[in-house]
């Protein structure tokens, strides 16, 4: 169970989580050097498995417990207009997602991952964040409850994506609010809004983000401009830090969930990778913010999860090869 009740709790127990082990990196790197092969012949797969071995405390780690969560909430600013789709689709496609109908329940089989799904209080949207906060600190509070308390500790590699009709909006908001830029750097299509659907939710990031300037850190403005799944993705994310366990980022709305504790606690995304680039067009530039690579291209712009589900071959790939290849001495191949 979450060990906070209120913010401060939370960013307490944000700057208390644990750094990679060190020594357990070293050691991945000594092994990387005597694999059969020539020196960065796997490119990023090598790097990336020293960096999953320095979170995991193990120089020869594996996975066997990949888990997906998908978190579900509703946005009172869609009453704005700002999606192709109305709020009763959220539901919807919760119960597509419990039938095993979606896209993710798919993904996840094929990468051999467990797959919850968590909705998060879908009769009662969010407020519109242009009147006002979107959430109280009670209700902020107990989305990242929620998020924290989905982590499974014995999860060896976690996904977290969301599902809410209107969510690309508060996450433009977050990242136009963290980064700054105008709002229509930050303000994409989402769902297919036509060109006034665009200036329409260009129009409500920009008030929304005028509104609540000057707030606070990552943590406040998601309360602010954010959502109970966003900020349920953001307590998944913390939590595996604290159990050392490494996050593949979905696409620009999870990556705005996790930039609110980027600017919070210095190094607080440093246990995740982004799994891929979405077809989203900030989403590049909000990674950049971040420093993180995308390992994958795809065009995707699902959400649902779907792309960093899709990385978890990636990383699985990664770390077979580091802990099931043969050194040049196991094989007897001669060294250069």
């Amino acid at each position: 169970m979450a060990d906070f009740s209120d913010l401060d709790g939370f960013r307490v127990a944000l700057a208390a989580a644990p750094d990679v082990d060190a020594a357990a990196r070293a050691g991945a790197a000594e092994r990387n050097g005597q694999l059969t092969k020539p020196p960065g012949a796997l490119g990023r797969l090598e790097t990336l498995a020293q960096w999953y071995a320095g979170w995991r405390g193990d120089a020869r780690p594996e996975i066997t417990a990949p888990q997906i969560i998908v978190f579900a909430g509703n946005h009172g600013v869609a009453a704005q207009g700002v999606s192709a789709f109305p709020p009763e689709v959220t539901e919807q496609m919760v119960l597509n997602f419990q039938h095993g109908g979606a896209a993710i329940n798919q993904l996840a089989k094929a990468a051999g991952a467990r797959l919850d799904v968590h909705a998060l209080a879908l009769d009662r949207p969010t407020d519109d964040f242009t009147q006002g906060p979107a959430m109280s600190e009670t209700d902020v509070v107990a989305a990242l409850t929620a998020g924290w308390d989905a982590v499974d500790p014995n999860a060896d590699l976690l996904v977290v994506g969301e599902m809410g009709i209107g969510n690309t909006t508060p996450a433009a908001a977050l990242a136009c609010a963290l980064l700054g830029g105008e709002a229509g750097d930050w303000t994409g299509r989402g769902t297919g809004v036509d060109d006034a659907g665009l200036a329409n939710k260009t129009r409500v990031v920009a008030e929304g983000v005028a509104r609540h300037a000057g707030h606070g850190d990552g943590v406040e403005t998601l309360r602010r401009l954010g959502g109970r799944e966003l900020a349920a993705m953001a307590g998944a994310i913390a939590r595996a830090r604290g159990l050392r366990i490494p996050v593949v980022l979905d696409g620009f709305i999870c990556t705005a969930a996790a930039a609110c504790l980027a600017h919070t606690a210095a190094g607080a995304l440093d246990h995740c990778i982004a799994g891929h680039l979405s077809a989203e067009g900030a989403h590049g530039r909000l990674l950049e913010a971040l420093d993180k690579a995308p390992l994958l291209a795809l065009d995707l712009r699902l959400g649902e999860a779907s792309g960093a589900a899709v990385a978890i071959s990636v990383v699985k790939a990664a770390i077979a090869c580091h802990s099931g290849m043969a050194t040049f001495a196991e094989a007897g191949v001669s060294g250069a």
